[in-house]
């Protein structure tokens, strides 16, 4: 359904940008899309297995999705990966030197489980992926305005 990598240059170091895309619990004062982050987990950190709820609103309407990091590599990237309503997503940001800047990027996939899904996904594919992409676009940003100086 969706295949989107977007990217944003950021005048901050790597750690201070690497800090706020992994701080769970600030990261809906950082992104003004997401209304609610509750840990699934009994950790503090951000690491493999931690597993989280976040509730964003998306076209209008509130959206609760179950989400887990599944892979990291410090002050490099991370994955993230959920289910929901026969969808798979998948959601990698990375962090990269960039001539004094911080390169922050990220991909976002949508995978269709089912036949059916698989139809929907083609019938509104187009919209959702502009939306989504729209919506990723304002994060990065958002992040970007939370950490320079």
């Amino acid at each position: 359904m969706a295949d989107i990598s977007l990217s944003r240059r950021i005048d901050a170091p790597i750690e201070k940008v690497w800090s706020a895309i992994t701080d769970l619990e600030r990261s809906a004062e950082t992104i003004s899309g997401i209304l609610k982050i509750e840990r699934l987990d009994a950790g503090s950190g951000f690491d493999v297995g931690t597993r989280w709820r976040e509730t964003r609103k998306f076209f209008g309407k509130q959206a609760t999705e179950e989400m887990e990091v599944t892979a990291i590599e410090p002050l490099r990237s991370y994955v993230v990966k959920a289910d929901s309503h026969k969808v798979h997503y998948i959601s990698e940001f990375s962090v990269e030197e960039a001539g004094g800047q911080t390169l922050l990027s990220m991909t976002f996939d949508a995978e269709p489980q089912g036949p059916l899904t698989k139809l929907m996904a083609e019938t509104v594919g187009r919209l959702m992926k502009g939306a989504t992409r729209k919506a990723l676009q304002k994060d990065l940003d958002e992040i970007a305005k939370a950490v320079e100086d």
